[in-house]
């Protein structure tokens, strides 16, 4: 995606958010308002010369042409249609206010939706969450140039089948489709990749309508409205993934989490005490079922990498079993925001492939990513003075230090590890001395004396 076009997309977000807002549109409709606009104007809709009572029932028939012969039709168009249109809030919208919406919308998002359109598409959606004030967050969306990086290191082409079992708005399969579309050779091969090759799995119904939404646009994929720990038969049956993509909820209550699990937490426990590694060891147990192999990339926060807990010691234990924790990736702090704080990193898994001490783990401390946060506009991309886009060459190179396992000072690091260990490359990585100025210095001292302050000891040698 070229960086003036990455610019033009916030830009216009922006300006389409502030239009929203101009008309009252309610925060939490928002995205899927514009994704099922974004759906009938792809579909045809012709708005001008209607009233506002024939516009309304324009969409909902071009929403229901597309579930056509579907079985679960009635739920779909009550996501994609009844859920945001019925609504009071909708409702109230003028003619005229509609069709501003309507024309900013085909103006300035649609022509980004092409042949090459489903990267911008979801770099839009993405863009558009900054814009809602958190406590109409339901979820944290994964930036772009993270899921890009992460379907490139589990090494996704054309012959993939992709899973995400926490799928969002899509942001991951939407990344693995563009990448198998553009690499399939022919007609026959594409078709097979919109059909067969991509899989989600969300559990909230608003946001599964997104993700809906976001597929549709996109042709191809396959994505189901159900809770993942009740998916097991359809994961091994429907979607038999050899790649998975996923960045898990870290606090999952109770009611969302694999019940046989929930039976191990202790009475006043009421998030997840893995923080969300217990995904990755129940997928890890499916593709085990299976006899198969599989790459998974997954988002975790820095508690699992770090953390020799109970809860988690004893999960990393199991999973080590039958499986290989191939690299972890150390990501940048703010790498959520603003919808997020929590510091994060990438694991990489060989699935299937029990290490057994053969191989070392791969450590990555890729804390700068060349984005810099900006007001209103959240983490943005930086571009140099010849236009050329800041993460381009940061990407390239981590990749490579990955693909050639380079030991790099400050930058890298391999060692053998076990559930006994810290899985994070600042455990092990030797400091890069150059690099470290009077300042930099200073500055982590001043951190350092700041958090003995907050914590109320100071350290006495």
């Amino acid at each position: 995606m070229e960086s003036n076009t990455k610019t033009k997309i916030i830009i216009n977000t922006f300006n389409l958010n502030k239009l929203l807002h101009q008309h009252a549109i309610y925060e939490k409709l928002r995205s899927q308002f514009i994704g099922t606009c974004l759906l009938v104007l792809k579909n045809g809709l012709n708005y001008q010369n209607l009233a506002l009572e024939q516009l309304f029932n324009e969409i909902k028939k071009i929403v229901e042409n597309v579930f056509d012969n579907e079985d679960d039709k009635e739920q779909k168009i009550n996501l994609l249609y009844n859920k945001v249109f019925e609504s009071q809030n909708i409702r109230s919208l003028s003619l005229s206010a509609f069709i501003e919406i309507l024309d900013g919308i085909k103006n300035n998002i649609l022509p980004f939706v092409g042949s090459n359109g489903q990267d911008l598409l979801n770099f839009f959606f993405i863009t558009l969450n900054k814009y809602v004030s958190r406590a109409d967050k339901n979820q944290v969306f994964t930036p772009a140039h993270i899921t890009d990086f992460m379907a490139k290191i589990a090494g996704v082409n054309y012959k993939s089948r992709v899973l995400d079992i926490c799928c969002g708005s899509g942001a991951f399969l939407v990344r693995a489709l563009t990448k198998e579309l553009k690499e399939a050779p022919t007609e026959k091969d594409k078709d097979e990749v919109r059909k067969n090759n991509i899989f989600g799995i969300e559990y909230e119904e608003n946001i599964f309508g997104l993700a809906l939404t976001n597929m549709l646009i996109n042709g191809g994929g396959t994505v189901i409205n159900k809770n993942c720990f009740d998916a097991r038969e359809w994961i091994i049956n429907t979607a038999k993934p050899n790649i998975i993509l996923m960045n898990p909820p870290f606090n999952c209550q109770r009611l969302s989490m694999d019940k046989e699990y929930v039976k191990t937490w202790s009475a006043s426990q009421k998030e997840d005490p893995s923080k969300g590694l217990y995904f990755v060891k129940w997928l890890a147990d499916i593709i085990n079922e299976m006899g198969t192999t599989a790459i998974m990339a997954v988002i975790l926060p820095l508690a699992c990498a770090i953390g020799t807990g109970s809860d988690i010691k004893k999960i990393k234990a199991e999973i080590l079993k039958k499986n290989t924790i191939d690299a972890v990736f150390s990501l940048p702090n703010d790498i959520f925001h603003p919808a997020g704080a929590a510091s994060s990193c990438c694991m990489v898994f060989k699935l299937g492939i029990p290490n057994k001490n053969s191989a070392k783990t791969f450590f990555g401390y890729y804390k700068e990513d060349g984005f810099v946060k900006k007001k209103q506009f959240g983490r943005i991309e930086q571009i140099d003075g010849e236009g050329k886009s800041k993460w381009d060459p940061i990407e390239e190179e981590w990749i490579n230090l990955y693909k050639n396992r380079e030991i790099k000072p400050g930058k890298t690091a391999e060692a053998y590890v076990s559930e006994n260990d810290e899985w994070l490359c600042e455990a092990y990585m030797e400091t890069d001395y150059s690099t470290i100025s009077d300042e930099i210095f200073q500055t982590a001292l001043n951190n350092f004396l700041a958090y003995q302050l907050k914590e109320g000891k100071l350290y006495e040698p």
